[in-house]
This record gives structure tokens, C-alpha cells and sequence, in this order.
């Protein structure tokens, strides 16, 4: 069944609030970051976080705050007075280029902006978020905000087809099918760069990784659904349905009182 627009808007708001709540945006960085999500049934217009809010934070993020946009980031609906995001940019040239993107967000990671300043490439380091890095993370050489047609335009380029990019000194971008997909994504690169970090600190460069060896050799093996022990007990739609635990708990956190 197709999303409503307003159940749209709460799902962004939602997003928009874990954010905080797994430490992507607490603290001095409580205000600096956004969600959206592309409007299923009318893919030429998504909903974000906007600007301007009497106690502008990501943990307040409520539906009816939240602001339509077109790909070129004008607003077309929301609040009076509420304007979207400043780096609105960001979100249109991505969808654009990108009519697989269904979410983007967009935060300031600690971790993978240092990991960035110093020029350390992201290497495996841990499982969570492994697929991301596996590759080089693509990275956007500019440290200023994202404001006019040709940023956007540079951040989707630099991008790519990849899923995950790092704005140096900035910040970062994760897409996905979803806005919990995208959120996790941002969540699992960050764990990565926290993992590097910390390795780095310990060993310096060169400091040792999980080899290409060991991800081929823990992406030959079985579903768990192929497995004698639990060949009964888990049918593809159970074994999906405990695929994103973590986020509908996260999510479930964060819609309480909407």
C-alpha cells in the first residue's frame, strides 16, 4: 500500500530523532543534521527536516515541521515561516541523480570527520557496517557547507553509485532504500571510522584489518535458512522479518509522544 504524505512525514520526523539518540547529533551538534525521504507515490518531491523551528532540534523533529521540497530544492509545502534545510542542495541533486535513493541523511560524525581530515582511508574493522568500507569511502575535498546548485551537483558526483560519502571537515552522507536503511548506514560508517580510530591511535598506519581473505570466507557461508538446525524453524520471511531489529527498536524509542 502507498504511503500517505503525512505518513511519510512522520516516518522522516522519526529518523530525524534517532539521529540524537545513537549520538549522531547530541550535544553541541544537536541541531546539525537532516532526514529525508522521497515521497513514494510522486518521486519528483521529498520531505526533510526545514529550518526555523522555535527550538530547532533533531530530537523535536515533529511530523507536521516537516518540509516538501522538489529536486531542485525549492519548498513546495510546509509550515509558514519554516524553510527547509540550508543544505537542502544536498538532498535534491542527489535524488536526482540517483532514482535508486529512496533516503538520505546527512550529520557531522565525529569519528569519520577525523578519519577524514587525516587522510586515513576507511579498512574493515569490525562487521557492522564492513560492506561500506570494503572499498575506499568516496570523499567530497571541500569543508564548506552545501548551498548552491553546484555543490549539490559536486556531493551526488562524488558520491557516485556508492552509499556512503565523507565531506572533509564537514561531515558525511549515507543513502538507502529507506529511511531506516539510510540512518543504519550512517550509523554502521561511523562505527567503522570509531573502530579505525581506534586502531590508529594504537598501532599507527598500517595497523592490521579483517583481510579480504576472512570477508570471502564469511560471505561463503550459508543462510541461516540452509542450516539443518534451523532449516524448519526460519522461512525467508522470518529470517527478513529479524533483518533491522535495531532500528525498529530505535524507531519505536523515538516515536513515543508523536
Amino acid at each position: 500500500m502507498t504511503m500517505q504524505l503525512d505518513d511519510v512525514k512522520r516516518e522522516v520526523a522519526i529518523a530525524n530523532r534517532v539521529l540524537p539518540d545513537i549520538g549522531l547529533a547530541s550535544g553541541v551538534l544537536g541541531s546539525l543534521g537532516h532526514v529525508s525521504m522521497r515521497v513514494p507515490d510522486n518521486p519528483e518531491r521529498f520531505v526533510v527536516k526545514g529550518r526555523g523551528y522555535a527550538i530547532d532540534a533533531l530530537a523535536r523533529a515533529e511530523p507536521e515541521g516537516m518540509v516538501v521540497c522538489d529536486l531542485d530544492g525549492f519548498k513546495v509545502d510546509g509550515p509558514p515561516g519554516i524553510t527547509q534545510c540550508f543544505e537542502v542542495k544536498i538532498h535534491s541533486a542527489i535524488y536526482r541523480a540517483r532514482p535508486d535513493v529512496q533516503s538520505i541523511v546527512h550529520v557531522h560524525p565525529r569519528f569519520a570527520i577525523v578519519m577524514g581530515i587525516l587522510g586515513v582511508n576507511l579498512v574493515p574493522m569490525c562487521r557492522e557496517g564492513l560492506e561500506l568500507v570494503e572499498q575506499p569511502v568516496p570523499v567530497y575535498p571541500h569543508s564548506k557547507l552545501i548551498l548552491t546548485e553546484e555543490d549539490g551537483v559536486g556531493v551526488a558526483e562524488a558520491l557516485g553509485d556508492a552509499t556512503v560519502l565523507q565531506l572533509q571537515g564537514h561531515g558525511a552522507v549515507a543513502v538507502g532504500t529507506s529511511t531506516g536503511d539510510a540512518v543504519m548506514n550512517m550509523a554502521h560508517l561511523e562505527e567503522q571510522a570509531r573502530m579505525n580510530w581506534y586502531a590508529y591511535a594504537a598501532a599507527g598506519p598500517g595497523h592490521a584489518r579483517i583481510t579480504e581473505e576472512q570477508i570471502a570466507e564469511s560471505n561463503s557461508q550459508p543462510p541461516t535458512s540452509e542450516l539443518p538446525h534451523f532449516r524448519e524453524l526460519v522461512s525467508g520471511t522470518r529470517a527478513q522479518a529479524a533483518v533491522g531489529g535495531v532500528w525498529r527498536h530505535l524507531a519505536a524509542n523515538a516515536a513515543e509522544g508523536l
